[in-house]
């Protein structure tokens, strides 16, 4: 686990990286410099895997990635290697910093083809890097295809990959290895362009984080540096009615479990008292089966915000269990016309999918967080004209519409609030598909909310515990298994703190 603060955690998109190549030239510090030292970590990467004298193919593009290229393969002769280059298009093209770097460059060039790189030991892939936003064609299709299975590095970003997006609109280069310069870029965490990454590298090329205040950087990786200055610690003084007392809306009798599920998740993150509203055929049942978290009697919408008048029930989850109904819905207006910090997941969100707009005029009719966690299903039920977008669009613009923060799940988990910021989660491992565990990621957000943790924060923190849990857990879990485990991830967490 890492804890430091949020120096590093930027990614910075395609246009921001450009823009922080710009500030630092201007500020004085020429691109050949830049360029020189880009290439310098990419060289050293394949020294990593490969001794002198292997055999090193550098595919080299048209722009400045391959200006990288030219660099790479420079020094990697200089230390011993045999190193053959192909060039994108005509050395005569070549413009600027890139067109210098292939000057100093004194063998020969040759034209890229699928059979230039087949008996390398190691492949740089330096055709594109994350600005490209069309697929790869001709030649250069046929290129990323042959590499598949090869020991590649690729330069910034594995071609074809967009590195504000994400996306691969086609065909893209599979790297074993990724080197990248200053920040990482979005495309580096979203799926699918994660998958064609590898290991990747972040190389410092000269470019200072003071830089990055202009550009104004809104993305993160999401990591305890970016909340953990935020987070409910136990202290001293605290007695249980301090630490909040969350409330979840259990489904009926047949539908209790996911409510569960989520209660024992806001207990365990934290949360002084945890109460499962019920109705009056659903109590036994829960009764029976919690001990910590009590029950409480709540038929419909009407006795569910008559429980809520009491303002010492800060915090309220509902959707877990239940239902596409009306009553649902009724009890969904109830929870947010109260004022408590609210999380609507599953069902809460579904029951609107025709009625969005009543549902986004009351979440901000009162002045509390809320917090929503679709799934992508849930998602294109509720947002349907932004489900063509790429993933972090698609999450900041529903947080906008909807007023709420908004958590799209996944293996590349997007948390995104009103006011533009977003996370990109990272940690969660393919473990967590199975039945339940969204309804213990609810209940975590819920148990932080009621420690009056900020909002987009508390979303934040609850996505990497759940995933960071996970991961501890290991193969064969169960979502009963997050609750239960988070205590270890949170004192390993707790022994890192720096206040």
């Amino acid at each position: 686990m890492t804890t430091t603060g949020v120096d590093g955690l930027e990614l910075l998109t395609s246009a921001e990286m450009g823009r922080a190549d710009e500030l630092t030239i201007a500020g004085g510090t020429p691109g050949l410099t830049l360029m020189e030292n880009a290439g310098q970590g990419v060289a050293e990467e394949v020294e990593w895997i490969a001794e002198p004298g292997a055999r090193v193919a550098v595919l080299c593009g048209p722009g400045n990635n391959g200006g990288d290229g030219f660099v790479a393969a420079r020094l990697l002769r200089e230390r011993g290697y045999s190193v053959s280059v192909a060039l994108l298009g005509s050395r005569e093209a070549l413009k600027g910093d890139a067109a210098e770097a292939a000057a100093a460059w004194n063998g020969p060039i040759w034209p890229v083809s699928p059979a230039f790189a087949e008996d390398a030991t190691v492949v740089i892939d330096a055709l594109f890097g994350a600005g490209l936003s069309r697929p790869l064609e001709g030649v250069a299709a046929e290129v990323a295809e042959s590499l598949k299975g090869r020991r590649v590095v690729a330069v910034d970003i594995p071609s074809g990959v967009d590195g504000t997006t994400g996306e691969v609109k086609g065909v893209a280069v599979k790297a074993q290895r990724t080197v990248t310069f200053f920040r990482r870029k979005p495309g580096h965490l979203l799926l699918p362009g994660r998958l064609y990454c590898g290991l990747t590298r972040v190389v410092d090329i000269g470019i200072k984080p003071d830089v990055l205040p202009r550009i104004g950087v809104t993305t993160f990786a999401n990591a305890p540096g970016l909340w953990l200055a935020k987070f409910p610690w136990p202290q001293l003084g605290d007695h249980k009615y301090s630490r909040g007392h969350a409330v979840v809306v259990s489904g009926p009798a047949w539908r209790t479990g996911a409510a569960r599920l989520a209660a024992s998740g806001a207990l365990r993150i934290g949360a002084g008292l945890v109460t499962l509203a019920s109705d009056e055929g659903a109590l036994a049942v829960n009764a029976a089966h919690v001990t910590a978290v009590m029950v409480r009697k709540a038929d419909d919408a009407e006795e569910l915000a008559e429980m809520l008048t009491d303002r010492r029930f800060n915090a309220v989850l509902i959707g877990p269990g239940a239902g596409v109904e009306e009553a649902t819905r009724e009890k969904v207006l109830a929870v947010l016309a109260s004022g408590a910090a609210t999380v609507l997941d599953a069902d809460a969100l579904t029951v609107f999918a025709d009625q969005r707009d009543e549902l986004f005029t009351a979440i901000v009719a009162e002045r509390r967080p809320v917090v929503i966690t679709p799934h992508d299903g849930e998602f294109a039920r509720l947002f349907p004209d932004l489900v063509q977008l790429p993933k972090l669009d698609r999450a900041r613009l529903a947080a906008r519409l909807s007023g709420a923060v908004v958590i799209l799940k996944g293996a590349d988990t997007v948390i995104a609030a009103p006011d533009g910021r977003a996370a990109i989660n990272e940690n969660a491992p393919p473990t967590l598909a199975t039945a339940g565990t969204g309804d213990v990621l609810a209940g975590f957000v819920t148990g932080l909310l009621a420690q009056h943790m900020p909002v987009f924060e508390a979303a934040c923190a609850a996505v990497w515990l759940h995933g960071a849990t996970a991961t501890m857990v290991g193969p064969g879990l169960i979502s009963e298994d997050l609750p239960n485990t988070l205590p270890r991830v949170l004192s390993e967490l707790s022994e890192q703190r720096t206040d």
